[in-house]
């Protein structure tokens, strides 16, 4: 493993480690920050000590105490940390010392990130750097936007748990399912904007579909019988699988159909169909279980034509019942017109037409102009081609359709 992976693994143990011994998970969170950009800039240099956990907590353990005996912060702190904690803890153990407890903390971490108090961007980055351990530098880069636009949210987004008077803690058993929940749309909205990056010139964001993958499989550890954190994963997996052919050598877009099968990462499929396949043998089936028996269906079929859109479509009915938002009825109408013909896709369309949460995209336009164009009614795909091209700001998107509107070789004036 290199230094990058070992410090993002590292991450979350360490600042377990602190917020369960001292508290004030904020200062903490800082801390490890800081330890991780230490070992980031030393151990390529000087290797990896013995015990690399140790040397983590070591430093920001030392970072913490400073922190707490800084003259700003000692009136207000020194009752707390004298509650907490005996003067043996204000020293820090040795590097050789491993006094991480068996407990894994991940579980603990990703539902205080995702606190209720915060708001859903936040969350995300937030989740990414206590968490998957990378920098504000890192999270900013990947969401497109300044630094100093991105530590502000961080920094908001921890000061909003500690005013909500969070403790390094799992929620009461009451909240824990309606907290994972949104944990996992996190997880799920960081694979997405990697996945399909919602800016820029590239399609994909590897290092972020990579990072909700390796989270995915730390929650599951935490959680093995939980059926729709097994159908998270999946899905992910599944999904992944594609990556090496959904772009042309130029960056270009290339659509599932058009796809070389051979491209597709055999071993993440037949991971992601098994885990399938063992979750929904369990019992309750919830939506990321669903979502996951659909992707199987496109990746175990050998070509696009060999698409089994009777079951994709009966698994969207079952998946409209279980969690009804106007995505899925996109993505329905997409299947039933592969069943019924374009024109049936195209009626189900007008039951969204009236959704915000869909009309402000580019997706109903971009799916309406490819059941147009199915129909033989060029101008309107036309239309609908170029309409969906505003609206996206993902620069490959904007290209593909386009370019599908060029094909079709309606003059732009119309």
């Amino acid at each position: 493993m290199n230094v990058e992976g070992l410090l993002r693994e590292l991450a979350p143990q360490v600042l377990g480690f602190l917020a369960r011994r001292h508290g004030q998970f904020d200062l903490c969170e800082d801390a490890v920050q800081e330890a991780l950009l230490a070992a980031a800039t030393q151990w390529p240099v000087d290797g990896v000590p013995g015990n690399p956990r140790g040397w983590l907590i070591t430093v920001a353990t030392r970072r913490l105490t400073d922190a707490f005996r800084s003259e700003s912060a000692r009136r207000r702190r020194e009752d707390n940390l004298a509650a907490m904690a005996g003067p043996e803890e204000l020293v820090a153990p040795g590097a050789d010392v491993d006094e991480t407890p068996d407990t894994d903390d991940t579980l603990t971490l990703l539902f205080l990130c995702c606190h209720p108090a915060v708001t859903p961007a936040s969350q995300v980055a937030l989740t990414l750097r206590a968490v998957g351990g990378l920098t504000t530098a890192e999270i900013a880069r990947a969401f497109m936007v300044p630094e100093a636009t991105m530590a502000p949210r961080i920094s908001r987004a921890k000061k909003s748990i500690k005013a909500a008077g969070s403790r390094f803690e799992l929620p009461p058993v009451a909240e824990q399912a309606e907290r994972l929940r949104v944990v996992l749309q996190v997880l799920y909205l960081i694979f997405n904007e990697g996945y399909t990056a919602s800016s820029g010139e590239e399609l994909q964001r590897v290092e972020l579909t990579a990072e909700a993958i390796r989270l995915a499989r730390m929650l599951r550890s935490a959680l093995p019988d939980d059926g729709e954190v097994a159908g998270l994963l999946a899905l992910m997996l599944l999904t992944d699988s594609r990556r090496a052919a959904r772009t042309t050598a130029d960056g270009g877009l290339v659509p599932i159909d058009e796809q070389d099968r051979s491209l597709w990462d055999r071993a993440q499929i037949t991971e992601g169909a098994d885990l399938t396949l063992h979750t929904l043998q369990q019992g309750a089936v919830g939506p990321y279980q669903l979502q996951a028996a659909i992707a199987a269906v496109h990746a175990e079929a050998p070509s696009a034509d060999a698409t089994d859109w009777q079951q994709i479509h009966a698994l969207y009915l079952v998946l409209e019942k279980f969690a009804p938002n106007p995505m899925v009825t996109l993505n329905r109408a997409i299947a039933l017109a592969q069943v019924d013909g374009p024109q049936a896709g195209l009626d189900l369309l007008t039951t969204i037409e009236d959704d915000k949460n869909i009309t402000e995209t580019h997706r109903l336009d971009a799916v309406r102009a490819h059941l147009y164009e199915r129909l033989g009614e060029p101008l309107k795909a036309h239309e609908h081609y170029l309409a969906a091209a505003r609206r996206t700001t993902s620069l490959p998107e904007q290209r593909y359709l386009e370019a599908k509107a060029d094909a079709i070789g309606v003059p732009k004036n119309g």
